[in-house]
């Protein structure tokens, strides 16, 4: 670090359990953040801030006028641009020594092999079922640690997966992909604005405790927030020995 790192970062570096050496360990780290919408929006910027020097963005969409009301790293000149980029001129605003890497696809097994290679840690900020299970495979497949939440109507959900962790669960533990699940989309049943900055914002900063190796995570615990009484509740999860995903005998 010099001395303007030194300067940026003071705040952190007071902090015994992160220090100069855990400062240098959020420097270094690779974070991919699944999702530019409302989760992806409140985590991605707290990552940035905190001096991560690379983050891969991965979303297909494109900012609509119905996304600013929680959405807050698009602006309103923004709608109809891709949120990849929209995302990326913000953040590197916010931090001018990050470099964003800012894809817009669909994430894919092939596209998460390729991004999951030297990766530190992966943020799940997507909305549906069959995008969290693809990432949680790949996370497994290459045993990088993986932040996932959820948010819709007032309420939130948050867990990590650690896959060199072999006595804990992963997400196909806790929801088996081949069960059955009604989607519910933010269009149809609406979300609170806050509520995805206070999941989006906890899943920044499980990663950053994962990255420095600080601290208790959420692993093999899911976390329940209700927005209508500010109530958290966390129970425990435990690892399926017939998971398709994580087994031994898978």
């Amino acid at each position: 670090m010099n001395d303007q790192d030194l300067l940026r970062y003071s705040r952190h570096i007071l902090l015994n359990e992160i220090g100069i050496e855990g400062q240098e360990k959020i420097l270094a780290a690779h974070v991919v953040i699944v999702g530019a919408g409302g989760l992806g929006s409140a985590a991605a910027p707290y990552i940035a801030a905190a001096g991560v020097r690379k983050i891969t963005l991965i979303d297909h969409d494109v900012v609509d006028l119905t996304n600013l009301q929680r959405q807050i790293m698009h602006r309103t000149d923004s709608v109809g641009m891709l949120k990849v980029k929209s995302g990326k001129t913000m953040l590197e605003q916010l931090n001018p020594d990050l470099s964003v890497e800012a894809i817009s696809e669909k994430a894919s097994q092939a596209l998460m092999d390729q991004v999951l290679a030297n990766a530190t840690v992966v943020l799940d900020c997507t909305d549906n079922f069959t995008t969290r299970h693809l990432i949680n495979a790949a996370c497994v497949k290459h045993k990088v640690p993986l932040v996932s939440g959820a948010a819709i109507r007032f309420d939130g959900q948050l867990t990590v997966i650690d896959p060199n962790a072999t006595d804990k669960p992963c997400y196909a533990c806790l929801f088996p992909p081949d069960q059955q699940f009604n989607e519910v989309q933010c269009s149809t049943m609406g979300v609170f604005s806050p509520l995805v900055g206070i999941i989006g914002t906890m899943q920044a900063a499980q990663a950053l405790q994962i990255i420095v190796g600080t601290g208790k995570t959420l692993t093999g615990k899911l976390l329940l927030w209700d927005g209508r009484s500010s109530q958290a509740e966390t129970i425990q999860i435990e690892k399926r020995k017939d998971c398709p995903v994580c087994s031994v005998k898978h």
